[in-house]
């Protein structure tokens, strides 16, 4: 039944931020003054529905992928006879009387809405902390970008073009950025065997220009691996005996080289009660520690040896003040990835092939609920950044659209004919058809 947590996650993923949306519009109309009419999740067929003591309908409807909020408007004949009926207030005010900027409020309200949403689920994820593993790497390949620096041993990155980094997605992020660019990107390093800070410059041309799912560390020579490097020791432990501290690095294991965290533990494992040498570098001097695995019995009944160690991570915690700062900064962040990434995919640079549809999102969703609750609200925040800066583009049907109309109205003096919304609205319909149908077979073809 694995299955099933594919489209319950994508369920719950797209609810949320699509009630918050429209809930932004909801509660904008409101304070405008205008009747609302119905507030609906999904389209088609209804599935539940009741109305508040204001006449509004609430809608859950059988397609999930969006909503609206609908205003009584006097110009609509269909709602003029609800309200003959007596679902629609005799006294309703239409949204056609009120003023050019209550109506671009309503329309922003929904983005906004999605902004907010997304500032919330990141202070609350600065909150809560989460456990952070370094970001280490080995040394260059021969024949990729970094095996053209004297970038030699494994080393820490701790900046991408002067940013700051904590983890492996924050360097993603920043490198990202870069999609399509020409020029430098500049990572600050620690060095793990001398334990110097550097910066490093890895020239691109045109990097992953129109390349679909590019691949951001392998294209540079960077391969993340979780060195043999100390982070916590066990108190009474045979480490803590042994006197190894936090920030060694083991490089060898009786004689024998070791680099990665798997291979050490392995040597570990297979030493219960038994002596074993550890060649250290300890902030740049090499020293030998000798210290006895404790034998103890694994679930499986079998004799395996402990040390009491654990690798390098920190649980990164804010207060609320600075979680709600950082949040709104995270937002923002996000918000000038998306228009960049946006502006690259329009004039080429970045493939269109990287947008993600509905079968996307539904694969996204079910892989972030395997990782764990945090990685699901990550993308949750995400996507909802996303809808909110592709409801401001000025696209009929989208609300941007929505703000150029009453912009021009308010520029002319009087609104532009409805013939001529009617005509503009129809290619926005035809524009957003064929982007749906792209991104749709993006993703069947990705998933073939």
């Amino acid at each position: 039944m694995d299955w099933l947590q594919y489209p319950l996650a994508f369920l719950l993923l797209l609810g949320v931020i699509v009630v918050f949306h429209e809930f932004g519009h909801f509660i904008v109309a409101r304070r405008s003054g205008v009747h609302v009419v119905r507030f609906s999740v999904g389209f088609g067929r209804p599935l539940l529905r009741w109305s508040d003591r204001h006449g509004t309908e609430f809608v859950l409807a059988a397609i999930p992928f969006g909503g609206y909020v609908q205003m009584y408007d006097d110009r609509d004949p269909v709602v003029n006879a609800e309200a003959v009926e007596g679902s629609v207030p005799t006294d309703a005010l239409g949204y056609t009387h009120l003023s050019p900027l209550w109506r671009i409020a309503i329309s922003l309200a929904g983005p906004i809405a999605n902004f907010i949403l997304a500032i919330v689920i990141y202070a609350a994820l600065f909150m809560v902390g989460t456990l952070q593993f370094t970001p280490t790497f080995a040394g260059a390949e021969p024949g990729g970008i970094l095996a053209q620096t004297e970038v030699t041993g494994p080393f820490e990155v701790v900046a991408v073009d002067g940013s700051s980094v904590q983890n492996y997605q924050d360097i993603a992020m920043g490198l990202g950025d870069r999609l399509g660019e020409s020029g430098d990107i500049v990572l600050g390093i620690v060095d793990l065997a001398s334990n110097r800070p550097s910066d490093v410059a890895l020239p691109i041309t045109n990097w992953h220009q129109g390349v679909g799912e590019p691949d951001l560390f392998g294209s540079l020579g960077l391969r993340p691996m979780r060195l043999s490097v100390v982070g916590q020791i066990v108190e009474d432990s045979a480490a803590a005996s042994a006197g190894l501290q936090p920030g060694d690095w083991i490089v060898g294991v009786d004689g024998e080289p070791v680099s990665q965290w798997s291979e050490w533990v392995s040597y570990i494992v297979d030493s219960p009660g038994r002596e074993l040498t550890f060649e250290v570098l300890r902030k740049g001097r090499t020293l030998f520690v000798r210290a006895v695995p404790e034998a103890v019995t694994a679930e499986n009944g079998s004799t395996i040896g402990r040390l009491g160690v654990a690798p390098v991570r920190e649980k990164v915690q804010y207060g609320v003040v600075r979680a709600a700062q950082l949040g709104a900064a995270k937002t923002w962040d996000m918000t000038v990835m998306t228009l960049s990434m946006m502006k690259k995919m329009i004039v080429g640079s970045v493939s269109a092939e990287n947008l993600v549809g509905p079968v996307g999102i539904v694969k996204i969703a079910g892989d972030s609920v395997r990782v764990g609750w945090q990685f699901f609200l990550n993308i949750m925040a995400l996507m909802s950044v996303s809808l909110g800066v592709l409801n401001l583009l000025p696209i009929p049907m989208l609300d941007g659209g929505h703000v150029v109309f009453t912009s021009l109205e308010m520029l002319r003096g009087k609104p532009l004919s409805e013939r001529l919304q009617m005509s503009v609205m129809q290619i926005g319909i035809l524009l957003l058809g064929a982007v749906m149908i792209f991104v749709t077979y993006n993703d069947l073809a990705r998933l073939l």
